[in-house]
């Protein structure tokens, strides 16, 4: 786990929740019963569906970013396979809310998720800010 992965599953998980929103505009605009949907605009089941959309993507960038960044400073920074894989275990959030709404779980996922995007984060800007970089004259 360099970045490598981060960029393909970022990818891979932005397009699956792109796909996500068009299901969204779907249940909104054109499927039976969208009146009642429309209506649970900022509770309920509506709401929680688009915070996983958006977290989903959101998310999916972080990773896209996360790993062009370790790919490309992976000599210079310390602990790159831990920020990999606790970027990418961060996608747990969006799919924990998912799993919230469409099955009854418990929020487990979404608190494991949003640590660990939440430390992977953090953990790069602190590599970051120690980064040592040479001027080149």
């Amino acid at each position: 786990m360099n970045g490598k992965n981060n960029i393909a599953i970022g990818f891979l998980t932005m397009g699956l929740f792109m796909a996500y929103g068009f299901l969204l505009i779907y249940l909104r605009d054109f499927a039976p019963g969208k009146e009642e949907w429309v209506n649970s605009y900022s509770i309920g089941k509506h709401f929680e569906s688009r915070l996983a959309h958006v977290h989903g993507n959101l998310f999916a960038f972080l990773n896209i970013l996360i790993g062009y960044l370790l790919l490309h400073f992976r000599d210079k920074l310390q602990n790159v396979k831990a920020i990999s894989w606790l970027a990418l275990t961060g996608l747990l959030m969006p799919i924990g809310i998912l799993t919230e709404v469409y099955f009854g779980l418990p929020p487990a996922l979404v608190l494991i998720g949003a640590i660990a995007m939440t430390a992977s984060v953090i953990w790069l800007g602190v590599a970051f800010w120690q980064l040592k970089i040479k001027n080149k004259k």
